[in-house]
């Protein structure tokens, strides 16, 4: 009887381990697909911080969130649009980096509180593009600490009006929702489930 309690322990143990790996895994979206584009701000002193945060240029995300993404791209292709990639994973170090400089809430994710979806590999940050490239104007730049970015903000034409809104309604039919403040940020609804973490990105 012992025996047996002993193998059902470990047996249920290896089953938890195998149900949880998967939550703390991290893919390349690049390895997924290739029909996004790619501006990571982040890994250019191009950034609301003026310095080079990230050592290399890559989208690192939770293989739920990533394929809620690739379905968000499909939805967007079929319009003649495509994602275009700012940010994606953060590891917790760059938000203390990033908190070091700008320690606003409203707009930087506090690292020694509830940190950033990004550094849960949960979130996205977004515009669209034509299929062929070009730009498509969303009424502020990306990562722009104003009116101009908050998505209650209506005072638009209607041409950005109609971007901003086949954007939101796209990422939200996969399971991504919007804040207030930034038009162009997206976290998975799941987030909660996932922690943070500080993994270094997979840089050569």
């Amino acid at each position: 009887m012992k025996l047996l309690f002993f193998l059902f322990f470990v047996s249920s143990f290896f089953c938890l381990s195998s149900q949880e790996k998967p939550k703390e895994t991290l893919v390349n979206l690049k390895d997924l697909s290739t029909e996004f584009n790619y501006e990571i701000r982040y890994a250019t002193p191009n950034n609301f911080i003026g310095e080079t945060l990230y050592d290399c240029a890559e989208c690192l995300l939770r293989t739920e969130v990533a394929e809620a993404l690739l379905k968000a791209n499909q939805y967007f292709c079929e319009k003649g649009y495509r994602i275009k990639i700012y940010d994606c994973y953060r590891p917790l170090d760059v938000q203390k980096k990033m908190w070091a400089k700008v320690p606003r809430a409203t707009y930087v994710g506090n690292p020694y509180g509830n940190g950033s979806v990004h550094n849960k590999g949960a979130a996205v940050d977004i515009t669209l593009e034509t299929l062929d490239g070009c730009y498509v104007e969303m009424g502020s730049d990306y990562d722009y600490f104003g009116r101009e970015a908050h998505i209650d903000n209506y005072n638009f034409s209607k041409e950005i009006l109609a971007h901003r809104k086949l954007l939101f309604e796209g990422m939200r039919k996969v399971g991504f929702n919007t804040i207030r403040t930034e038009w162009w940020h997206f976290s998975f609804k799941k987030n909660w489930s996932y922690k943070t973490l500080n993994v270094p990105l997979p840089c050569e």
